[in-house]
């Protein structure tokens, strides 16, 4: 079908402003937040309803449309670049907290509520959804569920697959299924954990039941200052390895401490070559007492200066730092390139070093934050994209980031999802056979690939031509993508 035969079909139910397809109407929807990467859709949609939702993939299913969903776009892999053929549907209008439960500890809510709004709804009830996302003010839960998020305390209280419970689901055909129970385990196989993660390749994500956790009586935040980052590496090894599982576990490198303290003036030691942020929350005994072992090994393991939040404002204000490491990025950098691995936490110190040398080879600055109890790496490459090559240096160089994460034993997304972004490592990270099996699970949700596609899992013949290039270090990523 073409752009004209779709906007007929879809004013037999969509209001005319639900439907955009002027150039200046669909500029907003090109990329998501990894921004270097654009491709103008063919018209964009935004229902209100289910029922809606269904009636589109209804007719993109009979006429062979690609269909791409859409959140809040804050996703940084590309999983929501548009199909210049296809339709981009927006999930943004079906966001209404359906129900909250206190008794059961659920809430039943629409794709496109706002992370950060679960827990403000639920804080009546003194309650909260723990994922927490550093966009969690504007990335949408729909999005948390397509790309199974994390955040800085995702340590302690899981990804998003570990914190919901329920997904009702259209498929390509536009028929519903109920995916997940209320209760702890529903049998046969765990589609619950498929479709999350799953980056809108296997059906449209309509409704999520959540769990929600009791807020902790006591919460305390340690600082800690090291004059080595290598150093700080090895303190969150040994943390763990004494048993203690913190709430949160952050780590920063001197240049992001310098960007983030210029712009949200959070108190970091700017003398420090890496700041580990610690968080420890439940009753206040034991709060107590896991907040003095975890600085006792932190001294032992080269601390210079260790400090404890004073009250809830500066425990707020610390956590607030941490959180605006990307938009402190983009104060002290034209363009930054944001990546996603993870890797063994005994490996941390030695991972960051290769870093360090891979910014020398490339000359470009890298700015380290991550979630470090669990090794999840998310280092900012600085570039200027208006300076010629630097783009492809950055891609370059955070492909060699990403290697080094397969190779130490990680790999090569922790949070972010695979997008088009990591396409060519899937070549690496898994094998014809892995590769294969993917595409059959994709074939029996979706045996034409109108969902999505292009994504996440590489074709055979690009892993072949990838093996080439990759051998000659020689290729630019996505030829056919247009570059900003």
């Amino acid at each position: 079908m073409n752009r004209k035969q779709l906007i007929t079909a879809f004013l037999k139910f969509l209001p005319e402003e639900a439907i955009l397809y002027e150039a200046e109407d669909l500029r907003p929807y090109e990329c998501d937040a990894l921004s270097a990467y654009r491709q103008m859709p063919m018209i964009v949609v935004l229902p209100r309803t289910e029922a809606e939702i269904a009636a589109i993939l209804q007719i993109c299913h009979a006429g062979q449309v690609p269909v791409v969903a859409r959140g809040s776009g804050t996703g940084l892999s590309g999983g929501a670049l548009p199909h210049a053929e296809g339709v981009l549907l927006s999930l943004a209008k079906l966001n209404r907290i359906l129900d909250i439960d206190p008794a059961a500890c659920t809430a039943r809510v629409q794709p496109g509520v706002r992370n950060l709004a679960i827990s403000e709804a639920a804080a009546s009830y003194e309650m909260y959804y723990a994922p927490d996302p550093s966009s969690q003010i504007a990335c949408s839960i729909g999005g948390n569920v397509a790309e199974n998020s994390g955040g800085v305390h995702c340590l302690k209280y899981g990804l998003t697959v570990h914190n919901i419970l329920r997904l009702r689901v259209l498929t390509i055909e536009g028929d519903v299924l109920e995916i997940g129970a209320d209760a702890l385990d529903s049998p046969g196989f765990d589609l619950l954990a498929l479709m999350t993660g799953s980056e809108g390749m296997l059906g449209i994500v309509t409704e999520i039941t959540v769990k929600l956790l009791p807020k902790p009586e006591t919460v305390k935040l340690v600082m800690a200052v090291f004059d080595d980052i290598s150093k700080a590496g090895d303190a969150v090894a040994n943390v763990i390895q004494a048993g203690i599982i913190p709430a949160g576990m952050e780590m920063m490198d001197k240049i992001t401490i310098h960007a983030v303290e210029d712009f949200v003036h959070a108190g970091y030691d700017l003398e420090g070559a890496a700041i580990l942020l610690c968080e420890s929350d439940g009753m206040a005994e034991e709060v107590a007492d896991e907040i003095k072992q975890i600085q006792t090994i932190l001294q032992a393991s080269g601390a210079v200066r260790i400090s404890l939040a004073r009250d809830e404002a500066e425990r707020q204000l610390f956590w607030a730092g941490r959180k605006a490491a990307f938009p402190a990025a983009g104060r002290v950098s034209p363009d930054y390139y944001c990546m996603d691995g993870t890797i063994p936490r005994k490996h941390l110190a030695h991972v960051l070093e290769q870093i360090e040398q891979l910014s020398a080879e490339y000359g470009l600055r890298c700015m380290n934050v991550f979630h470090a109890g669990d090794g999840n790496l998310h280092p900012l490459i600085l570039y200027d994209a208006n300076q010629l090559g630097e783009l492809e240096k950055a891609e370059a160089f955070g492909a060699r980031i990403l290697e080094i994460c397969i190779q130490s034993g990680g790999s090569l997304t922790g949070e972010h999802g695979v997008g088009i972004e990591k396409l060519n490592q899937m070549c690496l990270q898994f094998n014809d056979a892995e590769r294969d099996l993917f595409h059959a699970v994709k074939a029996a949700f979706d045996p034409q690939s109108l969902l999505n596609p292009g994504k996440a899992i590489p074709e055979l013949h690009r892993c072949a031509e990838f093996g080439a290039m990759h051998v000659h270090r020689g290729a630019e990523k996505f030829p056919d993508i247009p570059r900003f």
